[in-house]
């Protein structure tokens, strides 16, 4: 090569140019790295440009170090020395090493934004699903505020329903333990009393009433909690349907209605019942009305019984503590030894607070379950359940504005529908199936509602114009 020469960098990387002030971007460093990267050979020097220093046209004054070239013995082209070589080739590798860094740097700067920028889209998402929820529940053409009202409460439904069932043994546990409570203390402290003091007609009421009524409460209450409401069939059949269960997914009848806690429809379902730990619906409606009757009934005549006798242990009571408080005066006073005895024994203490406890417990539950037992009366009176009031009650409103007059199909009149309640078919009945315990069916399977045979009157219709 004899117009060749050979370049030595003699410059190191101290004696570059720097730029003062410059902003770096990323494009900048990208483009530095690739021209790092192909320019780590030394470049060629132009025919024509034999003086020493001259380099190509793209690296002007300090852009590129200064380049000498030896002259051959020949008069052609020269070679660098073996210095050179080495100072070429340790520049190539500091370049090399420089480029790698470069690289490596502009990738952790593309890292992190496609971070940020995947955690910004995840949010936006967010917001957007989160205003469709929003526009849905607002613009919705189906959607009122009965609608809105059970969808903000779902949570606190969620709540009472799952409470309600894991309690449902503690609530049954409770009613036995108080009606116990009150059965003792009414065979200890109070049947003795009237054995001894009333005369033997009353006596003989008393005991009888006593244990009939206890053993109604018994009876429908035992029968209450075991009878299962009745269920409409999963399997196919020809049951007629009026809808599909939204949960179950499954054929609902009519007067069927789905339980959130039992988490299954029920047959002419009335309500989930805590107290019994189960549903009221077809097959136990009866029993549970009847429970609530004479539930009652037991109270009212335990505190109406119990009255003279509450007023005199509150008066006891009173007086105890009087005296209480003139004893330990006393006592203040005196030595251990010369403290007077209580007034009253344990025996009357505990006798007279267990009259206060059976008359306040009794006009209590009196009260409550006598205002349940009244609303449910009036329910059984217009033929309905709980549930079908509130459905009624909108049914009837929404053909008012129609100038049309709402007409329950289930309802067969006040004294009609008492009879198909409780079961009665003919005068007898009275006797075995309402004032005695009995099992009997009632009408009917819970799928269909045909015209019962005790009624007399012929059925209204549905709608009347």
């Amino acid at each position: 090569m004899p117009a060749a020469r050979r370049l030595s960098l003699k410059k190191p990387f101290s004696h570059w140019p720097r730029l003062e002030g410059a902003v770096v971007t990323d494009g900048a460093i990208g483009r530095l790295s690739h021209v790092i990267s192909t320019q780590t050979t030394a470049p060629s020097v132009h025919r024509g440009r034999a003086r020493a220093g001259a380099v190509g046209p793209r690296y002007r004054g300090d852009a590129w170090p200064a380049v000498t070239a030896g002259a051959g013995a020949n008069g052609g082209g020269a070679r660098a020395g073996p210095g050179g070589r080495l100072c070429v080739a340790g520049m190539r590798s500091r370049q090399r090493a420089f480029a790698a860094v470069m690289r490596l740097c502009v990738k952790c700067l593309r890292v992190g934004r496609r971070r940020r920028f995947r955690l910004a889209w995840r949010a936006q998402q967010l917001w957007r699903y989160g205003h469709l929820c929003l526009r849905s529940l607002l613009y919705n053409s189906f959607t009122n505020s009965d609608v809105l009202l059970d969808s903000l409460f779902e949570p606190i439904y969620w709540l009472v329903d799952h409470v309600t069932r894991w309690f449902g043994v503690v609530f049954v546990a409770l009613v036995i333990v108080l009606t116990s409570s009150i059965v003792a203390i009414v065979y200890i402290c109070l049947l003795p009393l009237i054995l001894q003091t009333y005369p033997p007609g009353w006596v003989c009421w008393h005991l009888a009433y006593g244990h009939w009524n206890l053993l109604m409460i018994l009876f429908h209450y035992s029968m209450a909690i075991t009878t299962p409401p009745g269920n409409p069939p999963q399997a196919k059949s020809n049951t007629v349907a009026v809808s599909i269960c939204r949960k179950c997914i499954s054929p609902k009848p009519a007067r069927t209605h789905h339980c959130s806690i039992c988490n299954r429809c029920v047959l002419k379902m009335d309500h989930h019942c805590p107290w019994l730990n189960n549903c009221v619906g077809h097959y136990n409606h009866r029993y549970f009305f009847s429970f609530c009757l004479f539930m009652t009934m037991g109270c009212i005549y335990c505190g109406i019984s119990s009255w003279d006798m509450f007023r005199e242990a509150y008066a006891a009571i009173e007086r105890m503590k009087m005296l209480e408080k003139e004893r330990l005066q006393v006592a203040a006073n005196q030595t251990y030894y010369q403290t007077p005895p209580p007034a009253f024994s344990f025996r009357q203490r505990a006798f007279h607070k267990s009259i206060v406890y059976l008359w306040v417990l009794c006009s209590s539950v009196a009260l409550a379950l006598g205002a349940l037992t009244l609303w449910h009366a009036a329910l059984i009176t217009r033929g309905e359940t709980s549930i079908e009031r509130h459905i009624n009650k909108k049914e009837r409103q929404r053909l008012q504005k129609k100038g049309r007059v709402f007409r329950n199909p289930y309802s067969y009149g006040a004294w009609d529908n008492w009879k198909v309640f409780l079961g009665v078919e003919t005068r007898r009945h009275w006797l075995t199936r309402v004032l005695l315990p009995s099992t009997h069916l009632p009408h009917g399977t819970g799928l269909s509602w045909d015209r019962p045979p005790c009624v007399t009157e012929p059925r209204t219709p549905l709608l009347a114009i």
